[in-house]
């Protein structure tokens, strides 16, 4: 990792002073440029002239009522994404990170894509609409030394602009002997008897954690097989995240999901609503009831 511990400055310039709309951001020392666009925007955006160079890019939106997410590259961004416009209608957002030279080559962006489509499954935090796991092309040693530490950039920048598809998973350990709000002490558990299935999670901060040894379906048993739930229990096996333990299957480490929906549908091998399906451990409060108790005895303090 070769982050400064003295700090890095990053530039953001709203393109046309609006917040909300077209933004560019870079950092000093780094060749690397990123665009972020608005859909709305995407003309204007394409008839930029970072949008004709060679480039990953990242499309984000909502699928099946979740945050979900797209990863692809082009030796012309702005071509790839216009063709998306036509073709793809879920999307919300386009992030087009390119190199200020424009010396990115086809090699280059083919390994940046398949490590940007392997870290944001292993973080597990949105579902790609991919398909499938890029190959990686063949790169010299010094030119995969080199985009590796392009993506630490790119995992540095994109945070900033509140793009959290590459985070990753929090550590809950460290949270288990503080006993700052409920939200670090209070456990859920999903069981089924039927299946022998029993899991436990907790939330900490904005995070849905399942925690190491919960079980889980040994495979996706809805009809939805194409769903972005689907996909993540796919991308879940397939990571080992989830491993085989008899006629089922547990969670070999802490998970961390972007909601409870999600970390039961994991759970259940089908679309479910976490928010009732999860339930505070050893008792009938299920999470929609907890977190109603929760946001009105903060509203209560605060008031």
């Amino acid at each position: 990792m070769f982050i400064n511990n003295a700090g890095l400055s990053l530039e953001l310039h709203y393109i046309d002073g609006n917040p909300e709309g077209m933004l560019t951001a870079e950092v000093f020392n780094w060749t690397g440029h990123v665009l972020k666009t608005p859909r709305i925007q995407i003309s204007e955006a394409l008839n930029r002239r970072e949008a004709k160079y060679t480039g990953v890019y990242l499309l984000l939106g909502e699928c099946d009522g979740e945050t979900c997410a797209y990863i692809g590259e082009s030796e012309s961004i702005g071509d790839r994404i216009k063709s998306h416009d036509n073709n793809k209608d879920w999307w919300t957002d386009a992030i087009l990170i390119t190199s200020t030279a424009n010396n990115l080559n086809k090699a280059h962006i083919k390994y940046l894509e398949s490590r940007l489509v392997e870290e944001a499954n292993f973080a597990g935090r949105i579902p790609l609409q991919n398909g499938n796991q890029p190959k990686k092309p063949s790169l010299s040693e010094s030119s995969k030394s080199n985009m590796e530490t392009f993506l630490q950039y790119i995992f540095m920048v994109l945070p900033a602009l509140k793009i959290d598809i590459f985070s990753q998973k929090l550590n809950t350990k460290k949270y288990s002997n503080e006993n700052t709000n409920i939200e670090d002490v209070t456990k859920f558990e999903l069981n089924s008897m039927k299946y022998g299935i029993n899991a436990t999670a907790q939330q900490i901060q904005n995070e849905f954690i399942v925690l190491k040894g919960s079980g889980a379906r040994e495979t996706w048993v809805a009809k939805d097989i194409s769903s972005s739930y689907a996909k993540l229990h796919k991308e879940l096996i397939k990571t080992g995240v989830l491993i085989t333990q008899g006629k089922k299957r547990i969670f070999s480490t802490d998970y961390a999901f972007k909601s409870p929906s999600a970390a039961a549908s994991a759970v259940t091998g089908r679309s479910s609503n976490g928010r009732i399906e999860w339930k505070v451990e050893n008792q009938n409060i299920t999470y929609h009831e907890w977190d109603e108790k929760r946001l009105s005895y903060n509203y209560n303090i605060t008031d």
